[in-house]
């Protein structure tokens, strides 16, 4: 079974310009005729080729989701994958990320999203776990087992109304109405 898979193309403003003019030309009277990505062997890094020119790509996760829809009738939306992943195509001099996971999301209010708006794990030290674990063992095999409850006196019956019932505090024990 093959599935499709969706991803953010992110390109430079000029680049842009000529994707646009691919798609609303007629191709064959556009100079910029085909349009290509390329992967190494990495799958991370690439080339996006459009007419004869070559640009540098890089695969990128996304610090969250963003999920994709579709519409055949304007009026309702059919939800067609969840993106993970940008494609972000550079300029030919500009250098490549060295990180694997963009740092924004695709909008201003996800500036630095993972440092903003997600739990950091803990840097923990794995002898140290293992020792605070045996320090918590320890202290509670060294505790002691609770006292049992001291028995009750017995008090003898005052004699007051001996072979009655308790009384309730329920609306149906009330025969006074």
């Amino acid at each position: 079974m093959r599935m499709d898979e969706q991803f953010i193309l992110r390109v430079p403003p000029s680049v842009a310009e000529r994707i646009n003019r691919l798609l609303s030309e007629n191709a064959s009277s556009s100079e910029d005729k085909s349009l290509d990505l390329e992967f190494s062997e990495d799958g991370r890094t690439g080339t996006f080729v459009i007419g004869n020119d070559r640009f540098p790509a890089s695969v990128l996760d996304l610090p969250c989701v963003v999920e994709s829809y579709k519409t055949y009738d304007d009026s309702a939306l059919v939800k067609t994958a969840d993106v993970g992943q940008m494609i972000l195509v550079r300029e030919s001099g500009e250098a490549s990320p060295d990180v694997v996971e963009y740092r924004h999301g695709l909008t201003p209010p996800l500036r630095d999203a993972r440092k903003r708006r997600f739990r950091r794990e803990p840097d923990l030290n794995p002898e140290l776990v293992q020792r605070d674990a045996g320090d918590e063992n320890a202290r509670n095999a060294n505790k002691k087992a609770p006292p049992a409850a001291a028995a009750k006196p017995e008090v003898p019956d005052t004699g007051g109304n001996a072979g009655e019932p308790d009384g309730s505090d329920s609306d149906d024990s009330d025969d006074s109405m």
